[in-house]
């Protein structure tokens, strides 16, 4: 590993909420099953220890190589590295859904697909959050070149004067 050691431990965690609705997700499939939180909790100690892992292998991988980011390939040849390479695929698949949202300026929340009815309807009220009268894109985007169009109409009459 790195020379770097992580310091204040402690203080690195994953929302206790976002964990829990994950479980919770994924456990739907099978009722009556709970997840205790003594079990949540030692779910996120794990996830943390596996994140510092893959984290410290490829910085030491960018080290190598005398780069000063971690890029995806680091954490690729990191999880190969380290005798992850199942979840190459689909780290991979996730970064390159992650950019294609970035170009278009979406949040990667609207890229990945929503399990379940209520998930999508909370993610339905946090889409149209800015869209109180829920207009299609397509009639928002046309608002939009409208008022566009009347602000530079403005401007060229102001100049034009």
């Amino acid at each position: 590993m790195s020379d770097r050691e992580f310091s204040g431990a402690d203080d690195l965690s994953l929302p206790k909420a976002t964990v829990q609705k994950i479980t919770t997700e994924i456990l739907q499939s099978s009722p009556g099953v709970a997840f205790a939180k003594d079990a949540r909790d030692l779910l996120i100690d794990c996830c943390v220890e596996f994140i510092k892992l893959i984290s410290s292998e490829a910085n030491e991988i960018a080290e190598n190589e005398a780069k000063k980011t971690i890029a995806t390939e680091h954490i690729d040849k990191a999880l190969r590295e380290l005798g992850f390479p199942e979840y190459v695929q689909e780290v991979l698949a996730s970064a390159g859904e992650h950019k294609e949202a970035l170009k278009v300026g979406i949040s990667l929340l609207e890229v990945l697909p929503m399990r379940d009815a209520d998930s999508l309807q909370g993610h339905e009220k946090r889409k149209n959050k800015g869209n109180p009268g829920g207009l299609t894109d397509e009639e928002l985007a046309a608002q939009q070149a409208e008022l566009f169009a009347r602000a530079t109409e403005k401007y060229n009459q102001g100049t034009a004067a």
